[in-house]
């Protein structure tokens, strides 16, 4: 909770507080002291959340396990050239083409002769790049839109409520199916702009009902009859105490993106070659798996493990915030 420069609350309910707080300062007291209380009292606050929470997801083997996974993941996609020196499509030849894991490959080679470990490793990076940038477009969405009507409320939250619902109802890889076959030529940067537009809505709508569950808060209406504008209560007495709940969703929500990308890249409207990604390979191991099941194996191992850990990381991240939970 935090109340912003406040003279120290009498017994009586907050709006009583408020009022002696005046009296208070012309009494002699500057309110310093008393300002400097609130202001230390509401950091303590803030930094017991996070802090609690981190010294509970130390202690989780989950949280951990995930953190490496993805970090690993993380590092295949900003620095490939860490883990392999072929570039993407680097080296390909259909006619010595060793499908098995050897020496020279050692996850074999695909139909075309090309090297399948390097285009493993370099998959990463669009899977991980559309998942993430798709998360952060959407819980930015979110926490404007979400934070505007669940504050102001009235016609401008039933106008953001009905276009959510809208969005809602489209089915996430059916709507998504039928906007990129429309529009074929398309790379990472279209199929994140059309993922962004069909995936805001469950953040919104959680954003949203924890505006409305604190906007009428005691430390709210003090910091609105002190004077303080709804920009500034906003961003300094409202979003700190809604945040929690959408981080957790926007963690959760990076996992569901990537499969829902690897889906569409599987039923062959997502990237096309020569791009690279975990869905083409598991489009283009799809017709070769009984002869050559490694085609179809490794990229779905490192696609499950990056949404697993996505989602174990998300249930942990919930499980260290809601003190119920613990």
């Amino acid at each position: 909770m935090k109340i912003e420069d406040m003279g120290t609350p009498g017994p009586g309910p907050a709006g009583g507080g408020i009022g002696d707080a005046p009296a208070a300062a012309g009494a002699g007291a500057p309110g310093t002291a008393a300002a400097a209380v609130a202001v230390a009292g509401s950091g303590i606050g803030r930094a017991s959340l996070w802090d609690d929470a981190w010294r509970d997801l130390r202690r989780r083997w989950v949280f951990w396990g995930s953190a490496v996974i993805l970090a690993l993941v993380g590092l295949m996609a900003a620095v490939p050239r860490l883990f392999t020196g072929t570039g993407v499509n680097e080296g390909c030849d259909a006619n010595d083409a060793k499908l098995g894991p050897s020496g020279d490959h050692w996850f074999g080679t695909d139909l075309a002769g090309c090297d399948y470990y390097a285009h493993i490793v370099h998959g990463a990076r669009p899977t991980l790049l559309i998942g993430t940038a798709v998360t952060l477009f959407a819980l930015a969405i979110a926490l404007v839109f979400g934070m505007l009507a669940g504050y102001y409320g009235g016609l401008l939250d039933a106008l953001i409520a009905r276009l959510t619902d809208v969005f809602f109802g489209l089915p996430f890889v059916l709507g998504a199916t039928v906007i990129l076959v429309a529009f074929p030529s398309h790379g990472v940067g279209a199929m994140t702009l059309v993922l962004v537009l069909l995936g805001w809505t469950t953040m919104i709508r959680i954003m949203r009902g924890q505006v409305i569950s604190v906007r009428d808060a005691d430390y709210v209406q003090a910091a609105r009859l002190l004077g303080a504008s709804d920009a500034r209560i906003m961003t300094r007495h409202i979003l700190p105490n809604t945040l929690a709940p959408v981080i957790v969703v926007a963690t959760l929500n990076v996992g569901h993106v990537i499969a829902g990308e690897a889906t569409l890249d599987f039923l062959g409207v997502g990237l096309q070659y020569p791009k690279v990604s975990w869905g083409l390979q598991l489009n283009q191991a799809k017709d070769a798996f009984v002869d050559h099941p490694h085609l179809l194996v490794f990229p779905a191992v490192f696609l499950s493990a990056t949404v697993l850990s996505f989602l174990m990381l998300g249930d942990a991240v919930r499980d260290a915030l809601d003190p119920k939970l613990r």
